[in-house]
């Protein structure tokens, strides 16, 4: 007999005890909680030839950008590459052979393709949409969920996820309102779709609402399960808010607790530590030693060059440790990878090295360095992943090098843009104040 998922989809060598597993996996991924790996490795042993389980290993190890997840993903792809397979599940083995070769933009078409033919296809949307972040295409996080939603119903399971992953494109795409309803409207729908309550947390953080971001944050964190693997994102735009207002011991109580408590070598939350320091420390405020935990971390990683997004942040924990060594050997991995195959030599050359060179030059002091190679990389630093939010990095490293570098022209000019974006925002109106006395003082 075969079997089918929730949503209708074909799964190919699945029986029913497996099927049940497999579901228990993708609800899991949906809400970035439990081990949704456990689950699908589990369904594997009750059925070995279950290609959608194969497939859903694969991208469990694939989603997170850890070197050492694609030869698991290669092998559940070889797998699963001789088994009888649907023509939706062979989109999905397309997309997996693309994404262990480094080929995203691929892997993005490829699960489009299968979303237009199959729109209740949940994995190939979640998967896709992640992909999108990874390439930091804001249109596409939108509209690769928009197309298909009148597909959804409200009592199809998952609905939250796919309102949950619409929010979160629709902030990318500046429609802010509209992000913001869809987002609340999934965490009423699954209190805990993490995903959804991360999409309106960066509504707040776009339009300056710090305190309604706390209130958001704080009221909800409750809900979040303790396996969630997620949560750490979160706790990390709530202590953005704190940043903002200038509220620094709450800052680093977040860092040391929920944050980077734990010295996560996963490099998801590897990032968002290391943001947070590089934040702090454009503030001129003194971390003491935590960024020795976290450039232990990267220290492994310094030679992987298999994600620009991630050097970039491997560099800033080494400036900040003050491991001159490590960072030259990012950018000798860097310079390899801008020569080989695959999309990440495009991430590299056209956004990561520059902006990799300008967090050491900010480092070694030498801020105009720093100032010449951000502006030229700013405004396309979305091709090298990431969210607005996060790659604010640059564009704060960018004002903190003008003003350090005597720019008073141009940091005031950097100064007023943010303020026009984020008229309430403490730290706006900081900068607007340093580069006014830097004005007088020339």
């Amino acid at each position: 007999m075969i079997q089918q998922d929730l949503r209708g989809s074909r799964l190919s060598g699945a029986n029913h005890k497996s099927l049940t597993t497999y579901e228990t996996g993708l609800r899991q991924f949906s809400i970035y909680t439990g081990d949704p790996l456990a689950s699908a490795d589990a369904a594997l042993a009750e059925s070995p030839e279950f290609v959608m389980a194969h497939v859903l290993r694969a991208y469990l190890h694939l989603m997170g950008t850890e070197p050492a997840g694609l030869p698991i993903a290669e092998a559940s792809l070889n797998a699963a590459d001789h088994l009888p397979a649907s023509r939706q599940e062979k989109g999905h083995l397309t997309a997996i052979r693309h994404l262990t070769h480094g080929r995203w933009q691929a892997a993005s078409q490829v699960l489009e393709d299968v979303a237009i033919e199959n729109p209740n296809d949940l994995l190939a949307l979640q998967a896709g949409h992640l992909v999108d972040f990874f390439r930091g295409d804001a249109r596409m996080l939108r509209d690769r969920i928009a197309r298909v939603l009148p597909q959804w119903l409200p009592a199809t399971p998952g609905y939250h996820a796919m309102l949950g992953m619409h929010a979160f494109g629709l902030e990318e795409m500046g429609q802010y309102s509209e992000a913001e309803a869809s987002g609340r409207r999934a965490v009423e729908c699954e209190p805990c779709d993490i995903w959804a309550q991360h999409a309106v947390a960066h509504v707040c953080d776009m339009q300056g609402r710090h305190r309604d971001g706390i209130a958001w944050m704080e009221d909800n964190a409750a809900r979040w399960p303790d396996d969630c693997f997620f949560a750490i994102h979160n706790w990390w735009h709530l202590a953005l808010y704190y940043l903002d207002l200038g509220i620094i011991d709450k800052v680093l109580a977040l860092y040391d607790g929920p944050i980077y408590g734990t010295r996560s070598r996963i490099v998801l939350d590897m990032v968002d530590a290391t943001a947070m320091l590089w934040r702090l420390h454009l503030r001129g405020i003194d971390v003491g030693n935590r960024w020795t935990a976290i450039a232990d971390a990267w220290e492994p990683l310094a030679d992987a060059g298999n994600y620009a997004f991630n050097d970039m942040h491997a560099t800033m924990a080494f400036v900040g440790a003050g491991r001159p060594q490590a960072i030259i050997r990012v950018l000798e991995t860097q310079k390899l990878a801008m020569t080989e195959a695959g999309d990440n030599a495009m991430f590299t050359r056209d956004v990561g090295d520059p902006a990799t060179r300008a967090i050491q030059a900010f480092g070694e002091g030498h801020y105009a360095e720093t100032v010449s190679l951000l502006r030229g990389v700013r405004n396309i630093a979305s091709r090298f992943g990431g969210s607005h939010a996060q790659r604010d990095v640059l564009d704060l490293t960018l004002i903190e090098a003008a003003l350090r570098s005597g720019q008073q022209a141009l940091a005031r000019a950097l100064a007023a843009e943010r303020a026009a974006v984020k008229p309430a925002s403490p730290l706006a109106r900081l900068f607007l104040t340093r580069a006014a006395t830097l004005s007088l003082a020339a």
